[in-house]
């Protein structure tokens, strides 16, 4: 099947999260299992930090926005070491900027342009380069219009009256919202400026388009499927999810083991380790990040690690809480990394001094340091007030970190919590808790610092998670079936 990935993110050329990560993955399994896949993304100034070369295609055309024409140009380059090929929007007052969405915490004010502008220059895209695509898989708000397109303005324009389009949704409390003038740079007949379809409190909504006019809708978890249908996960579009309940599927990301695998992890130098060698390599690479960090080197003392965007959705509120009650008298250390709201740079970087020899805090990114804590903590935290799936959990499966996580949403999906029965049977993999209390992460903490000290226990539950498979590949056929539906759906070419 021909299938066009349209994604403002795709690792390595561009990314901020989870979605870079997501749509540089899993073209490459779809590849392995005899799909056809391409990508197409704006050319923003971060795609040519990836080191890989881009070429121009020599195609150019323009594009109408409002009441007037926009050029551009395509670009071209490839997945790293494959054959998959990823086209770019080129257009330089819209993409050539510090950053993807906006900066210094504010939004590009013109985004709704920028991103109806590179939705329609997908579709023109398609035939310029003769992509023969059968299925366009748009992720997230910056490509929510495309399914619209295809179903109004496109609707009777070979080669689209045969497309079907597949509408991921990576985190539903990014909408694109805009205020409903906008509506006239889209192009679309102001008939469907509604409640039903494109209209949202007033404003034009790119999430809710997307709902409303795509053949079928997926999201990154199960879990995360059943709660968006409520609220507050939600995010007041319960009534349109409701409505396309039956249409509305829920697929865990995957793993790319080729980049996090303390077997073969660059990261670690000579501190690598699997299963087997599990005991001698994990405790290297403790001793290597307690150094690292300027931390007592005591290999008894629980490592607990928390790497992420410091801000309230991660739980940094209940994470600094506890660390600030157990701290003092508790002989357990804290390894923090990541970046986010100024209130958790400024309560983390206090713990830090105050406590240099149980807390130590990077206030940075570092994907090497990253890969360095995986390997070297005991336990990491993921205490999300909601995860859409998560993927470090998913990491420190593979690295023999133990996670220890709120249930929802993906954390909800992978982690099994320790019980007497879950020991008993093996299937246990870490901790887990429900209410969102700085109290029941405590306690929580409290059971996983108990079963470390039980050092048969805690080798069980670090093996039981290592064994786990979370690739790509079994992600990868769930979509390929999902595909299948789609393409079906979208052949009964009734708007619904």
């Amino acid at each position: 099947m021909n299938i066009l990935f349209a994604t403002a993110e795709a690792a390595p050329f561009s990314k901020t999260g989870g979605l870079g990560d997501v749509c540089g993955s899993l073209p490459l399994e779809l590849y392995t299992l005899g799909h056809r896949p391409a990508l197409i993304l704006p050319a923003f100034r971060q795609i040519y930090q990836a080191g890989l070369p881009i070429d121009s295609t020599g195609i150019s055309f323009e594009i109408p926005i409002g009441q007037k024409r926009v050029g551009c140009q395509i670009l071209e380059s490839h997945l790293p070491n494959s054959a998959v090929p990823v086209y770019f929007i080129e257009n330089g007052d819209y993409y050539d900027r510090p950053q993807l969405y906006g900066e210094d915490g504010e939004d590009y004010r013109d985004n709704c342009e920028r991103f109806v502008f590179y939705s329609r220059a997908v579709l023109e895209a398609i035939l310029q380069l003769d992509l023969g695509t059968e299925l366009i898989h748009c992720n997230d708000w910056c490509a929510g219009l495309i399914p619209a397109y295809l179903k109004t303005l496109y609707a009777e324009e070979p080669p689209f009256d045969q497309m079907a389009s597949l509408f991921t949704i990576h985190n539903l409390a990014y909408q694109g919202s805009f205020w409903h003038w906008d509506m006239a740079l889209t192009g679309i007949d102001w008939k469907y400026f509604n409640w039903r379809y494109m209209e949202f409190f007033g404003n034009l909504n790119f999430m809710k388009t997307a709902i409303a006019f795509a053949d079928v809708i997926s999201t990154v978890s199960p879990t995360y499927a059943q709660e968006i249908l409520r609220p507050p996960l939600s995010c007041a579009l319960e009534g349109a999810l409701e409505h396309r309940r039956d249409d509305l599927f829920g697929i865990i990301n995957g793993v790319d083991y080729n980049d996090w695998n303390p077997a073969i992890d660059s990261y670690l130098g000579t501190n690598t380790y699997d299963q087997d060698s599990l005991k001698v390599g994990k405790s290297a690479c403790k001793e290597a990040l307690q150094r690292e960090m300027n931390l007592p080197v005591n290999s008894g003392v629980p490592l607990v690690a928390a790497v992420g965007r410091l801000v309230d959705q991660k739980g940094f509120d209940l994470i600094s809480r506890v660390i600030e009650r157990w701290a003092p008298d508790r002989a357990v250390q804290w390894v923090i990394l990541g970046t986010g709201d100024p209130k958790y740079h400024q309560v983390l970087g206090r713990l830090a001094a105050e406590r240099p020899d149980k807390v130590a805090v990077r206030l940075e990114f570092s994907n090497e340091l990253a890969h360095k804590i995986e390997a070297g903590a005991d336990m990491f935290l993921m205490p999300s007030q909601y995860e859409p799936c998560g993927l470090n959990q998913l990491y420190s499966l593979k690295y023999g970190t133990v996670p220890i996580v709120r249930r929802t949403g993906g954390l909800a999906d992978t982690v099994v919590d320790v019980s007497a029965e879950t020991l008993a049977d093996r299937s246990a993999t870490g901790f887990s808790f429900s209410e969102y209390t700085a109290l029941a992460l405590s306690d929580t903490l409290e059971r996983a610092c108990t079963v470390f000290a039980d050092k048969d226990v805690w080798q069980q539950l670090v093996q039981t998670g290592m064994r786990q498979d979370w690739s790509w590949g079994n992600s990868a056929r769930e979509y390929s079936n999902l595909y299948k539906r789609t393409l079906a759906q979208a052949r009964q070419g009734v708007l619904s």
